[in-house]
């Protein structure tokens, strides 16, 4: 996409362009008028005057046509010297510009913690980084061929695949990471140089095939979505249960209703850690509705019982208002 700059510049180019023709044409009249020259001729006689080679004129100059010389030779330099300067200015200010914002995004890139690498910027890529940003989420982008730091993101021109494009983007100090590639052989190459570089790292890849989700997990990805799966799922659920579909869509889109899903951290400091669900009161002090519990072991409790207990290390899944969330979350894990 052009930029203010790119348009700055051509327009200085296109204003320099038409000095020289309007030079060269004013020279190329004046000789036609004042030493009577045929237009091959009286052009020759302009540039080998604006050009200052010293080649044999076409005639001898009368007294009017040396003055005329004079006058276009002068302009001419200063038309010259003015396009020198500018050009030079142009191409030291734009490799200036580029060394700056170079050195700048690399700046931004050791200074942010706790980021998430998409790898791949097509429409998947685009609507994970979108939700990314909306929730506050510091995103860098790694992409072969385009540039979207018009979209506001930090950005890796490169191919993913490499090890020293995944540590340009900061793999080590990343917190996670979602590769998007087009091709399954990609994103499992992807997900083991980053499972290798951070081993801690919570991995989520795209899988064309379902073929392809076994091994992507085996190389280390915590998570993998067949986009076609889900998609098929979703169509078929809407035709088969449709009203659930619907109040679905109802409770988790923000057009409609002012709730959010949110997962939520059980931290030893809690004061609600080894409190029962009726004890804590969740319900009643915080507005929300706790759906699920997933145990540190990994095992899911949906729709606990108000006999449940909630245990440090455990993961709250509750439905609710942003803020009554927000408000919960801080409780949990600060106490």
């Amino acid at each position: 996409m052009p930029t203010e700059y790119s348009y700055s510049i051509g327009k200085r180019l296109f204003f320099i362009l038409t000095l020289l023709l309007v030079v060269v044409g004013l020279g190329t009249v004046g000789y036609m008028v004042i030493e009577e020259l045929c237009f091959l001729d009286a052009l020759y006689m302009t540039v080998i005057t604006l050009a200052t080679v010293g080649f044999r004129e076409v005639k001898e100059l009368s007294e009017v046509g040396k003055v005329f010389t004079i006058v276009l030779i002068v302009l001419g330099f200063g038309v010259f010297t003015y396009a020198a300067t500018t050009i030079a200015q142009v191409l030291i200010e734009g490799e200036l510009k580029d060394v700056f914002n170079e050195r700048r995004r690399r700046k931004m890139l050791e200074k942010l913690k706790g980021r998430y690498i998409i790898c791949g910027y097509g429409r998947m890529g685009r609507i994970i980084a979108k939700e990314l940003k909306a929730n506050g989420k510091e995103v860098v982008v790694i992409e072969k061929h385009l540039d979207p730091k018009e979209e506001g993101y930090l950005f890796v021109i490169g191919d993913a695949t490499k090890d020293e494009i995944l540590k340009e983007a900061g793999i080590e100090r990343a917190k996670g990471l979602v590769s998007v590639l087009s091709s399954d052989a990609d994103n499992l190459y992807v997900v083991l140089s980053a499972r290798a570089l951070n081993p801690g790292l919570f991995i989520i890849a795209r899988a064309a095939e379902e073929s392809a989700r076994k091994k992507l997990k085996m190389v280390g990805a915590n998570k993998v979505v067949c986009p076609y799966h889900i998609g098929g799922l979703r169509m078929a659920h809407t035709i088969l249960k449709p009203n659930v579909v619907d109040f679905w869509e109802f409770i988790t889109s923000s057009e409609y209703l002012n709730v959010d899903i949110e997962e939520i951290y059980v931290s030893e400091k809690s004061p609600y850690a080894g409190k029962t669900l009726k004890e804590a009161e969740i319900g009643k002090i915080f507005g929300v509705i706790i759906v699920g519990i997933k145990r540190r072991e990994g095992k899911i409790e949906f729709n606990p019982s108000a006999e449940s207990y909630i245990l440090p290390g455990d993961i709250l899944l509750a439905i609710g208002p942003p803020d009554k969330l927000e408000l919960l979350e801080k409780e949990m894990t600060n106490g």
